[in-house]
């Protein structure tokens, strides 16, 4: 991991603060110093490309991730929920200055395969970026959903669910994560019912079935 030096603006004050940056963020664009990291993290968006496909999940293109979802064109993605051996599902706060969904709470991790990457081996690669660990996962089921932000951005998404199973100790790079922690199905099921708005549009889609898998299992 390298280091660099944001500026951040909270509260109307400006400071600055130490923040971890992911291995393959492209540290040759930046300055010393940036005024909206909001606004770094969408050019690095549109350095990133997705996979275009139909309903089917079938490939149609490839497109840099910013105008996919400035388009609202359907693209191939993941969403891994992590559980350890008592049941409990690993859940995480995005970060604040997410170029959407900022604070709130959802499962381990989501993104998207690059062209040429398996959708399997891009959940692990994901997995071990954002919250510093890897663990075998298994798929579970897929869906489509679209959803359409404030900020002018939507999420039209082919989504892969794959579930793991893992009991060691989280790492998380804190410009993606804010918080986490392991919550049982049942608890989360109250507080998504009672507080939808603290949880992301596609962790509530999804939720349901994988605490269906979920209540099945037999957890020590």
């Amino acid at each position: 991991m390298h280091q660099l030096i944001l500026a951040i603006i909270t509260s109307g004050l400006l400071y600055q603060e130490t923040r971890k940056l992911p291995n393959h963020f492209p540290y040759f664009w930046l300055k010393q110093e940036v005024i909206d990291p909001t606004g770094l993290l969408l050019s690095f968006m549109n350095k990133q490309q997705v996979i275009l496909v139909n309903e089917a999940d079938e490939p149609t293109g490839f497109m840099d991730k910013l105008e996919a979802h400035q388009k609202a064109l359907l693209h191939r993605a993941f969403s891994v929920f992590i559980f350890n051996s008592r049941g409990e599902m690993l859940l995480h706060q995005r970060a604040e200055y997410k170029y959407h969904s900022p604070g709130l709470w959802t499962n381990a991790c989501c993104s998207h395969p690059s062209p040429g990457e398996e959708t399997l081996k891009a959940a692990k690669r994901r997995l071990q970026e954002e919250l510093g660990f890897t663990t075998e996962l298994t798929a579970l089921f897929s869906f489509v959903y679209k959803h359409d932000f404030d900020n002018g951005l939507s999420e039209y998404e082919f989504d892969h669910v794959f579930t793991g199973i893992y009991n060691g100790e989280v790492f998380p790079d804190n410009t993606e994560v804010k918080d986490y922690a392991y919550r049982q199905p049942a608890a989360i099921a109250g507080s998504l019912s009672q507080h939808p708005e603290q949880y992301t549009v596609w962790f509530a889609m999804a939720f349901p079935r994988v605490k269906e898998w979920a209540d099945k299992q037999r957890w020590a």
